[in-house]
């Protein structure tokens, strides 16, 4: 496969501290903003905090979409046996009684709710459902390369790729912000790289680049050349 910067030329280098100013200043607000986010998110699946979910139940729930690991809660009013929390599995999938299997990921609670009520139709008049999310631990995103605290990410609303290295603690004195990059992999498995323009987006000039991060996407900040 060919690299994912391949297709795009090779900046020369500014001489060092030419602009170690500007650069300075740019990494101490992605730190800031780091700090302002990182009440946020949960650094990894095994840091996910019980209070994840009464954030969650606090915030609009409507636009995110579910991913398998993440853990829903299905209850039906005046029900009480058909109320239980239920796990998306690796494929995606869900089971409910009465209800049988669903296809959960890539859906948001409401759609949930929606399909559930249509099947319990058939047993319930107007049956309440109420879908509500437990745990976020299938929403994660990965920052690689030259930041201060690379690694894996659980996420429980939309990211950018800004938002992301600020997540990882801005970056380094040795990243090459000229050719950070997003790996995102294809549901047929292939990959294809996106350019982000860390000079553009920081200034706030051109904004195309920072887009919202997908579940797997990978940010990928390289190592400045010395010369």
């Amino acid at each position: 496969m060919a690299s994912p910067t391949a297709n795009r030329s090779v900046p020369t280098p500014a001489r060092p501290g030419a602009k170690s100013g500007v650069l300075a200043g740019r990494r101490a607000a992605c730190l800031l903003l780091a700090l302002a986010l990182a009440p946020l998110f949960a650094a990894a699946p095994a840091a996910l905090r019980p209070a994840l979910a009464q954030q969650l139940a606090a915030q609009d729930e409507s636009d995110y979409r579910l991913n398998p690991g993440d853990v829903i809660e299905i209850s039906v009013w005046k029900e009480p046996e058909l109320q239980r929390e239920v796990l998306l599995l690796p494929d995606g999938n869900i089971a409910f009684p009465l209800v049988g299997t669903v296809k959960a990921a890539g859906r948001t609670p409401g759609e949930i709710q929606s399909l559930v009520e249509e099947r319990l139709t058939r047993y319930f008049p107007e049956p309440v459902v109420t879908v509500s999310i437990l745990r976020v631990a299938g929403n994660k995103l990965y920052v690689t390369g030259q930041v201060n605290q690379p690694g894996q990410f659980t996420v429980d609303q939309p990211v950018d790729v800004l938002q992301a290295i600020a997540l990882a603690g801005g970056l380094t004195a040795f990243a090459d912000e000229d050719d950070i990059y997003v790996l995102r992999r294809a549901q047929d498995g292939s990959q294809r790289a996106l350019a982000f323009d860390y000079d553009d987006v920081s200034d706030g000039s051109d904004l195309s680049t920072n887009i919202v991060l997908q579940q797997g996407d990978v940010v990928v900040v390289p190592t400045a050349g010395l010369f």
